[in-house]
């Protein structure tokens, strides 16, 4: 094994200098490394997401399948019905499609400390609090990224599988519950890298390639790499791919990273490969980033936005009706946080 809405982006991208960010609210328990996303609840009230992860303790035995709801508008937070898995699960992606969330994959750990990638994907439905197991993952992948466009389709782009990454592009179609292949990602397979998308793109960056030295030992190398890739409604298993720029920091592990009309948003990140407790392969404590970058999708262009306390670990960054939040994650002594950070226009 390898380890022992968009209305409010718009704005941020039209009207902020540098919209740094401010700790908001609190989770109702400390999780890192938790699937996140953003949805309408029963009464229609926006609301963050948090599902799985890892806890306080950062051992196997922390490990959860718990989950919460946070409303946007008080920052209210709750305890909802855990998934329905029977171990907890790291590295999972969530994503909003058509008013649902998804939850995908993820791996397990087991007391040995031998871990295994999980192909269930689930459905939640924010109105009721209950979910839905749909069609499985062909290729079990966890610490991918979950980039939907055109309000159906999620693409899950390279990722770790059971014991080495893989190039694969695997595609959910939400409203025929059904998968298909998209074209292979052109870059180095990586597992724990960024991905957002906008409306017509998809982006991937950063993560950790797996090499192996002249001795035959596995290396963990944080990925340079930055891909653009152009969709086509009409054709959702063709990606163009292209080679990005470097971003102007970095590289990163673990970032957040979100979806937006006009610009695709990343935060925070580590910038040492690390198992789930933060201590590098190397045996060094990676440190969290307190960058937040936006990329022009069209002009291929990365700029810095501004900071956020410094984070990393996490799964997603969520797009909300009044800015982007992280949920969770590790801070700067690898302690695992409850905050609630908002990246907001002012």
């Amino acid at each position: 094994m390898r380890r022992t809405a968009a209305a409010a982006i718009t704005l941020l991208a039209a009207c902020a200098d540098k919209p740094d960010g401010v700790v908001v609210g609190a989770l109702p328990a400390p999780v890192t490394n938790n699937a996140v996303a953003f949805a309408r609840d029963g009464a229609g009230r926006g609301t963050l997401y948090s599902f799985l992860g890892l806890g306080a303790g950062k051992t196997s035995a922390d490990i959860a399948s718990s989950a919460y709801a946070c409303v946007e508008a008080t920052m209210i937070c709750r305890r909802i019905e855990d998934v329905p898995v029977a171990e907890g699960r790291l590295a999972a992606v969530a994503a909003s499609v058509a008013g649902k969330i998804y939850l995908f994959g993820g791996y397990t750990v087991a007391a040995d400390g031998a871990e295994k990638s999980t192909p269930e994907v689930f459905r939640f439905d924010p109105a009721t609090e209950q979910y839905d197991r749909v069609a499985d993952m062909p290729t079990p992948v966890d610490d991918s990224t979950a980039i939907v466009l055109f309000d159906r389709y999620v693409y899950l782009v390279s990722g770790w599988h059971d014991d080495a990454n893989v190039t694969l592009t695997q595609v959910y179609d939400a409203q025929e519950d059904r998968w298909f292949r998209g074209t292979d990602f052109p870059g180095a397979p990586v597992f724990g890298q960024a991905g957002g998308g906008d409306r017509t793109h998809l982006m991937v960056m950063g993560g950790v390639e797996l090499s192996l030295g002249a001795d035959g030992k596995r290396n963990f190398v944080a990925s340079k790499e930055a891909w653009i890739g152009a969709v086509a409604e009409e054709a959702p298993d063709k990606i163009k791919w292209e080679r990005l720029p470097a971003p102007p920091v970095g590289p990163f592990y673990r970032m957040a990273a979100s979806s937006g009309l006009d610009a695709i948003y990343v935060a925070g990140g580590g910038d040492n490969p690390y198992n789930y407790d933060g201590v590098g392969y190397d045996g060094v404590r990676a440190r969290p980033s307190s960058r937040v970058l936006a990329l022009d999708a069209r002009k291929k262009a990365w700029r810095i936005i501004g900071d956020i306390p410094a984070s990393m670990d996490h799964r997603g960054l969520v797009a909300g009706d009044e800015g982007l939040y992280v949920l969770g994650g590790l801070g700067p002594e690898l302690d695992v946080l409850n905050t609630i950070t908002r990246i907001k226009a002012e």
